[in-house]
């Protein structure tokens, strides 16, 4: 006699299961089997309607019968069955140990505002469930004036940076010269807010100072510089900033060649190129600006050689209506960066500018934002109403999260200096802080740009770090957010509970959150409003987590969100024609099956076949997320193997008892899809809990599906 145990791998709390003995009588003789189930931990419960814990089964010869009993499943804990197959000649006896899970998981929802100049605060409506751990519950309220001050944490990537092309040689000390001005005319006492830092970007949780400065936690809060230890975030301390310009400054002094430009690097073989020239000429420009003392002459042999290959590129251009070799079609990216660079440096150049007008929309994006900041600083208004309106066609805005982002549709350049997403976006708000800085797109793009940084606090290169740090920093002075003057309230259901003055002197030091957690957060609904008195604007963000027991768990997500479908796979006849062994036509079946979708509560039969669909949408390029997608414990997957798929992220999986793990290394912003099958085995009434989406190094992201409810029958 032979006893077969039939559960599913787990238990979920609120489902109902069929438990199977399979008994198979090897004995020579029907017999007569009493067939018993017995439970210890109290997690599982007997329906006795479905049927007795003690059951009568006549098994013949050399057959076998089932024994079925239908459990609730109580609590969460460890379950203990054990199930008993006796006759009076032999008799058999099985016992497993299962986990139970709870009917709930932590959850978190998420909203963000923005209190405008004109307006004077906003609301944000919250549900706190009933049904849920109360020692687990948290609202997280975060406010900030400003979220292009957020630029400063990224300064130690730059100055750190190993090596020392002619760019990253000028980016290692002029977005620190930048970012130190504007503190310096803020009056602010460097020394005294370098240990006392708030974290700017009100969509970041978490500790601030180690989450705005996450270098500090991989390599220590100081570097050795040569002679002694010096603080790692330059910005803090005038001396060491005064000692890394000069010694940049001399670097790129000795960097620059005979014929006043400058290339790649330095030395034997190297020539001037027109991008780089223009860079460091731009830099050079810029960091003067900041009270940068130049080496007399070096600039200006920079400018001498742009307007040497501008003439250059004009006679070719003038050529072209005569397609006398060599001659050159239309006026190109590189043409408009040199020509702002030449207008910055006073030297406008009216016949460029046509050329460049006439044929605007050959232009990138990116070089379409350097022109419009040309036609501003040159007064031509015409043309720039023009350019603005031209580039306003691409820009997409996202009201649920106060972010705005350009379509640039450039996948057939993304590898060129005028095809970087980043530093497209960041030439665009310095267009909108040179024209419009106290507009909500300007103020909705710097939104976007730190959502986009790559590695927590700096971009994708130094390049596009320098270029966003500078961009920021033009929109913090052109909109006034370096210097509010305001008082900041946070209240629940008009209970004040948080108030705070902010003003320049105390901008990286103020209180920027509200948190209420356990007991202090009563269920139901509840009005959170952020109120403003004063100048300037407030950006705020708000997180209310839960660990949720309702039964039924909805969806939540504000920058990823993640929809489940389940579908049920009908098998399809369908027939190809291949070649056989001999070259001649054979038909030959194919795999083929027609997706139904399911509804809650679904009805299966043990066997069929589901495919779980997994709809993902995400508002900025994300990189490590993770997507635990729950399953019902009544399925099994069809894949057995983890490890690298051919799914449609290219995700690393891992096929788990409870749950199947998707690893997505590159999460690109917009929609997106994928798929894997299950297989209904186990008879019962089962819930599937959401799908959690987390970033790995962003607490903050986080999103769910719906649960699904599926029964399944024999």
């Amino acid at each position: 006699l032979l006893l077969r145990m039939q559960t599913p791998r787990f238990f979920l709390e609120k489902d109902e299961v069929i438990l199977s003995a399979n008994i198979h009588n090897y004995l020579k003789s029907a017999k007569t089997v009493t067939a018993a189930l017995e439970t210890e931990g109290g997690c599982l419960q007997l329906i006795p309607a479905a049927g007795p814990a003690v059951q009568k089964l006549e098994v013949p010869a050399n057959g076998e019968k089932r024994a079925d009993w239908r459990v609730k499943v109580v609590r969460e804990g460890e379950a203990v069955v054990r199930m008993k197959a006796l006759t009076d000649e032999e008799s058999d006896a099985t016992q497993a140990a299962f986990p139970v899970h709870v009917h709930g998981m932590l959850k978190t929802e998420s909203w963000c505002r923005v209190i405008r100049p004109d307006r004077e605060g906003a609301m944000i409506e919250i549900a706190v469930p009933a049904e849920r751990r109360i020692e687990q519950s948290v609202l997280e309220v975060r406010y900030s004036p400003t979220l292009a001050g957020a630029m400063v944490d990224a300064l130690p990537y730059l100055v750190e940076y190993p090596y020392g092309c002619t760019e990253q040689t000028l980016n290692r000390f002029l977005p620190t010269v930048i970012t130190q001005k504007i503190l310096r005319d803020l009056g602010l006492d460097l020394k005294a807010i370098r240990d006392k830092r708030t974290n700017l970007n009100a969509q970041e949780t978490g500790d601030d100072r180690n989450r705005a400065a996450d270098w500090r936690r991989v390599l220590g809060d100081l570097r050795w510089s040569g002679e002694k230890w010096v603080e790692r975030n330059p910005v803090f301390d005038e001396e060491e900033v005064g000692n890394m310009v000069g010694a940049c400054l001399k670097a790129l002094t000795a960097m620059q060649l005979s014929d006043g430009g400058w290339g790649w690097f330095s030395g034997w073989g190297e020539k001037s190129y027109a991008h780089t020239t223009a860079y460091v000429v731009h830099g050079l420009q810029t960091a003067r600006q900041n009270g940068v003392a130049l080496v007399p002459g070096v600039i200006e042999r920079g400018i001498a050689w742009l307007e040497s290959y501008q003439a250059e590129q004009l006679r070719l251009l003038n050529r072209a209506a005569k397609k006398a070799s060599p001659w050159k079609e239309r006026a190109d990216d590189l043409d408009a960066f040199v020509h702002m660079v030449l207008v910055d440096a006073g030297r406008d150049n009216a016949e460029m500018r046509d050329f460049l007008y006439r044929d605007r929309n050959e232009l990138s994006i990116y070089a379409r934002a350097m022109f419009g900041l040309a036609l501003h600083r040159a007064g031509q208004k015409e043309k720039l109403d023009m350019i603005l309106r031209n580039i306003e066609q691409f820009v997409v805005q996202d009201d649920e999260n106060q972010t705005a982002w350009l379509n640039l549709g450039n996948g057939g350049y993304w590898w060129r200096w005028y095809g970087s997403e980043n530093e497209a976006h960041a030439y665009y708000l310095k267009l909108l802080a040179a024209v419009d800085p106290r507009s909500e797109k300007a103020s909705r793009l710097v939104k976007y740009l730190l959502n986009n940084r790559k590695n927590g606090s700096y971009w994708q290169s130094t390049r596009d770090t320098a270029l966003c740090i500078e961009a920021m920093a033009d929109y913090l002075r052109a909109s006034g957010e370096d210097r509010p003057d305001m008082t900041v309230q946070v209240l629940l259901d008009g209970r004040k509970l948080k108030e705070e003055q902010i003003t320049a002197d105390n901008l990286f030091c103020f209180d920027n959150k509200l948190v209420i957690a356990g007991r202090g957060l009563e269920s139901g609904r509840h009005t959170v409003e952020i109120r403003r008195a004063g100048k300037g604007p407030v950006y705020a963000n708000a997180y209310l987590s839960n660990f949720t027991l309702e039964d039924f768990i909805a969806g939540a997500g504000l920058e990823i969100k993640v929809n489940r479908k389940f579908y049920r796979l009908i098998p399809v006849e369908k027939k190809v024609s291949v070649a056989g062994a001999h070259g001649q036509v054979v038909q030959q079946k194919v795999e083929k099956y027609e997706r139904r979708e399911l509804p809650l509560n679904a009805r299966l039969k043990s066997g069929d076949l589901v495919e779980v669909e997994l709809e993902i949408e995400s508002k900025n390029d994300y990189e490590y997320i993770v997507f635990e997608d729950m399953k019902a414990a009544g399925f099994e997957p069809v894949e057995v193997r983890s490890g690298y798929t051919d799914n449609e992220l290219g995700a690393y999986v891992e096929f788990r008892d409870e749950r199947v793990c998707i690893f997505v290394r590159t999460l690109a912003r917009g929609k997106h899809s994928m798929s894997y099958r299950l297989r209904a085995e186990i008879p019962g009434s089962f819930s599937a809990l959401p799908t959690k989406a987390w970033a790995m190094y962003a607490p903050e992201l986080r999103a769910n599906s719906d649960e699904m409810k599926v029964g399944i029958e024999d």
